[in-house]
């Protein structure tokens, strides 16, 4: 998951210190320091920081954990909406799947939806996506929320604080993907109001003691 450098919003060229983290998306160097392409917030990932924009699309970053749905399918690779600037890719070789002469609309149909991995981003901006990583699947059933990328890491909350706390108080399965596609599968009711916890979180995503306040108000509506 990613996690903050510092609780800050930076600004289109504001010098960043990258405390020891690498280079990543949103940021350039220039005369020995490093500044902001866009407004947006820091978060690393993988010994990376990057700044994430405030809004808008959702940028991807290799080993991220996304949520797609399958828009169109090719011989040999599925097409998926990634909720990014460009699609993503999916290849036969890139998944689990051993039976390579069934039809790929036989395997994931346009509107499946899918737990993946980004497995690589090459030079001409492809994005290519992975199944094979523990966890990752297609996602039967169930509901979809979308939220601001941004505010995923909010959701997820610290060491995964605050997402445990709305799936031990609600018992509904919770999926986040960093894409800001959020799946969810339980009662009706439990779901609807997961969806209501998700949209409170993004709107006071910014302040202190959240889980806290998530906590108080599952137990109240049990």
């Amino acid at each position: 998951m990613y996690l903050d450098i510092e609780r800050k919003i930076v600004l289109p060229g504001e010098e960043i210190s990258l405390e020891g983290m690498k280079q990543g998306n949103g940021i350039y160097h220039d005369g020995g320091k490093y500044y902001s392409y866009q407004m947006g917030v820091i978060q690393t990932y993988n010994n990376y920081a990057n700044v994430i924009p405030l809004s808008g699309k959702y940028y991807p970053v290799r080993n991220d954990r996304v949520i797609g749905k399958v828009v169109d399918v090719a011989p040999s690779f599925w097409i998926m909406d990634i909720r990014g600037p460009y699609p993503g890719f999916l290849h036969i070789n890139d998944t689990p799947w051993k039976n390579l002469d069934q039809e790929l609309n036989k395997i994931l149909r346009v509107s499946d939806t899918v737990f993946l991995k980004v497995n690589e981003i090459t030079e001409s901006r492809q994005i290519w996506l992975s199944l094979k990583d523990a966890g990752l699947r297609k996602l039967e059933g169930g509901h979809i929320v979308m939220v601001q990328p941004t505010k995923v890491s909010r959701i997820i909350g610290k060491g995964g604080s605050m997402v445990n706390t709305i799936k031990e108080l609600t018992g509904v399965k919770v999926q986040l993907g960093q894409n800001g596609v959020v799946w969810l599968d339980g009662p009706a009711d439990k779901v609807m109001t997961v969806r209501k916890i998700l949209k409170y979180i993004e709107k006071e995503a910014h302040t202190s003691g959240l889980t806290d306040r998530v906590k108080k108000i599952l137990e109240e509506s049990r």
